[in-house]
């Protein structure tokens, strides 16, 4: 184990022998932090926060401080990271708010400089948030997502997966697998340039790029633009997922431009 003299580590924090501890890093509270996870000058963690393995926690960064609602009473709540993480400097990701509630960041995402991730929170996997990207509390973000620079999501959103959103937009509706959005919770297309790099392949890409036209290009009722696909017999496995996205919002969907 490898930690700096001027380190301050809670007793009962957990650190595995072949983690790192920089300069001036606090550790407040019963904190555990994993194999080969290394964190970097000035970081703080504090509270019931779990680190897992192989994460790079940068200088500034701030994990596991209490929520901010008003209202939250000091109880015990959580932060669990998994692995392979990179958070850059100045991050903030705070602990639930309600008794025994977690804030969850998966494996292989990489959050850049000031991103914000606010209680309660799940993010999935090979997720992005570029710099100075914000998310209110209860958002829950899938896999291979890019929120880009400056972007806004308000409370209980949901960010689907594959999804971007493009640099200053906001969102208080859920972004749609697939999508590209930007301004005001508005559909500009299907990003390819994701599918591409996850595997798809032109037949998939194709039917989900038909799939959006008759969602967000016809202007008709949702409704009826999911019987519509939905009424097509060759329907994949991509478009159910989408589909069910959409079925199941409680916040309603961003729209077509």
């Amino acid at each position: 184990m490898t930690i700096h003299p001027s380190a301050i580590i809670d007793p009962l924090a957990e650190i595995h022998p072949e983690a790192e501890i920089g300069p001036y890093v606090v550790v407040d509270g019963p904190v555990r932090i994993g194999r080969k996870s290394r964190v970097m000058a000035h970081a703080t963690i504090l509270g019931w926060s779990e680190i897992g393995e192989e994460n790079e926690i940068h200088p500034g960064v701030i994990l596991g401080d209490a929520p901010q609602d008003t209202a939250y009473r000091g109880e015990e709540t959580y932060l669990r990271i998994g692995n392979h993480n990179v958070l850059r400097e100045y991050v903030q990701v705070h602990r639930g708010t309600a008794p025994g509630s977690s804030t969850v960041i998966g494996n292989h995402n990489f959050l850049m400089v000031s991103a914000h991730v606010a209680h309660n929170c799940r993010l999935g996997d090979h997720i992005v948030m570029a710099n100075g990207a914000l998310l209110g509390g209860y958002v829950e973000v899938g896999d291979r997502a890019f929120i880009s620079a400056h972007c806004l999501v308000h409370q209980f959103v949901r960010v689907g997966e594959l999804s971007l959103m493009r640099g200053l937009s906001g969102t208080s509706r859920d972004v749609p697998p697939y999508s590209i959005i930007d301004w005001q919770h508005t559909v500009r297309g299907v990003n390819v340039v994701g599918l591409k790099r996850a595997g798809f392949d032109e037949r998939r890409i194709r039917k989900i790029r038909e799939a959006f036209r008759i969602l967000f290009r016809k202007g008709r009722n949702l409704s009826l633009a999911i019987k519509e696909i939905e009424s097509n017999s060759e329907i994949s496995t991509d478009l159910t997922a989408l589909l069910e996205f959409i079925k199941s919002s409680q916040r309603g969907v961003c729209f077509g431009g």
